[in-house]
């Protein structure tokens, strides 16, 4: 990989749970082998910066109310599984290796973004960081 590699997060949603129900514990285990063996090829290519599944319990604080609320919630069709930190040239070669993903047969939805150094509210200031110009330290 060159310099210009940038980093992209891929998050991993669960749309079929129930899919890995239906499945005995052999296609299973196949499947949790392929997914390690994919991460593991990540690993040696020197892709995967970071990585982990997510517990299913969530909370989502908000402004209103100035509360935290219990998750996950019903009405969400996906629920998200985990994430991988990727080094990757480009979007497209991010989004392909997402693709490749053992996953994508059993349901598993892969969001590919890339890793921004600001903020919508720091870009609409035309900054390109989060603490903005050297000369307007926050």
């Amino acid at each position: 990989m060159s310099s210009a590699a940038s980093a992209y997060l891929l998050v991993f949603r669960e749309s079929t749970p129930e899919r890995y129900a239906a499945m005995s514990p052999e296609e299973r285990r196949g499947a949790l082998d392929r997914w390690n063996a994919w991460c593991d090829d990540l690993v040696a290519q020197g892709r995967l910066q970071h990585g982990n599944t997510l517990a299913p319990e969530a909370r989502v604080v908000s402004a209103a109310g100035r509360r935290a609320i219990d998750g996950p919630f019903a009405e969400a069709k996906e629920l998200i599984g985990g994430y991988i930190l990727l080094t990757a040239e480009s979007l497209d070669e991010a989004t392909a290796i997402a693709e490749t993903c053992p996953s994508l047969p059993y349901g598993m939805v892969v969001e590919v973004r890339p890793v921004a150094e600001a903020c919508h509210l720091a870009r609409s200031l035309g900054w390109s960081t989060m603490r903005g110009p050297a000369e307007h330290p926050a």
